[in-house]
């Protein structure tokens, strides 16, 4: 740990992120002062600002859900399995471009793409099931055939599925993705009807984008479909998995593979902690209770980690999700050089930089998007240092190559 405040606040703040922005630091601040908020708010080695909540930041609550300190894509996080090749066994770049290739004619990639079809799930009839013919307010037949069409589909912006190598030399794959519409719309609605019932009943919060839920009321509604969206988020991350395997045999021969690590990253979940049972909220954070496996991952560019939960209880048994930015995407696309990003991915299979798609000044859409480049952020090494109370290191994992969102 980092650094505790107890001024001006309810509740401390425990920090494993040296220093952090203003605007972040003062959302922690707004969770130390929130009337739902039990023990203390515990801060990542990534964290940086999110809507209400900081991402990389970890609370509990006794009896209360708060939407936004889940987050808008409900269950985002990862996915690895190790495979039985050795590196040495790839012997032309040109198999690795292949194999991306492959990928990406099988799992739709880039926000808006999905399936030309409805994937079949049982998982949605079981939902269906659970609600016995009540809609909650985010649904509607179009909603659902989008779902449909989106489970399997990796998203955009920072999601990812990558090939890589341990130092040992054994090949891994990766992947990072979510809910992808599913869960924005059900953590909307629910934050919507946060504040109108906070508001209505006159609580005082410090900000109003952490409106939050009794959780054995209108909150029973929201666990119950945020739920729902964890388990499509694990669905979609298994079956890019499958299609993984599949490209990665079909490109590479028959190889086995390990058991499959799939974890979130954005969620909460019934724990006990402190003696007391409650509901912990980890947004842009992951599990890390004692022996457990998990993933943080660096950037397009850099190292990624296989750790081991050490279950610390100052976190919440936490740890981070990944490699902060350092800097916004438009302002990585003005100021970082093509030359730089370039020497960061050298060696990397990857599409080159695209045009950038933002809406800002004039000339803005001449720029290449180099938002995911890795000097965009922060080093994953001193992300990892910073929490080593937190996790132990377990296999360090290099990019061969990416297909970015």
């Amino acid at each position: 740990m980092k650094w505790i405040e107890t001024e001006n606040t309810i509740l401390p703040v425990k920090s494993w992120c040296e220093t952090i922005e203003d605007d972040a630091l003062k959302q922690a601040r707004n969770l130390a002062n929130h009337p739902a908020l039990f023990h203390h708010v515990a801060l990542m080695p990534d964290c940086h600002v999110g809507y209400g909540m900081p991402i990389g930041g970890v609370i509990a609550c006794e009896n209360a859900v708060i939407p936004n300190a889940v987050g808008v894509d409900i269950g985002c996080g990862m996915g690895a399995i190790e495979t039985g090749l050795s590196f040495e066994n790839i012997k032309e770049r040109k198999q690795i471009r292949r194999f991306l290739d492959l990928i990406k004619s099988a799992v739709p990639v880039g926000e808006g793409n999905s399936h030309a079809g409805k994937q079949k799930w049982e998982g949605f009839s079981r939902f269906y099931d659970t609600i016995k013919g009540i809609m909650p307010g985010w649904y509607s037949e179009k909603s659902a055939v989008l779902d449909a069409k989106n489970l399997g589909s990796l998203g955009g912006g920072n999601h990812f599925m990558e090939l890589q190598k341990s130092d040992t030399g054994k090949v891994w794959l990766m992947l990072h993705s979510g809910s992808r519409n599913l869960g924005y719309r059900i953590a909307s609605y629910y934050h919507g009807l946060a504040v109108k019932l906070n508001e209505s009943d006159r609580i005082k919060i410090p900000d109003r984008d952490l409106s939050f839920l009794d959780a054995d009321k209108e909150g029973k509604d929201y666990i119950r479909d945020m739920n729902f969206a964890l388990d499509y988020a694990r669905e979609n991350r298994r079956r890019m998995m499958a299609v993984f395997k599949d490209a990665f045999t079909e490109v590479f021969g028959s190889v086995s593979f390990m058991e499959e690590i799939n974890i979130h990253h954005n969620y909460a979940v019934y724990e006990e902690h402190f003696e007391r049972k409650v509901w912990v909220h980890r947004k842009g954070a992951t599990s890390a209770h004692k022996n457990q496996p998990g993933i943080i991952p660096g950037s397009m560019g850099t190292s990624s980690y296989i750790v081991r939960g050490l279950g610390n209880p100052e976190s919440f048994m936490s740890c981070s999700h990944g490699a902060v930015r350092v800097m916004g995407r438009k302002d990585a696309c003005r100021r970082l050089s093509i030359h730089d990003c370039d020497m960061a991915m050298e060696g990397i299979v990857f599409d080159r930089w695209k045009r950038y798609k933002g809406h800002g000044k004039k000339g803005e859409n001449r720029l290449l998007d180099l938002s995911e480049a890795p000097l965009a952020y922060k080093n994953i090494d001193q992300v990892i240092e910073a929490e080593m109370d937190l996790i132990e290191p377990v296999v360090r994992l290099s990019p061969l190559g990416v297909v970015k969102g």
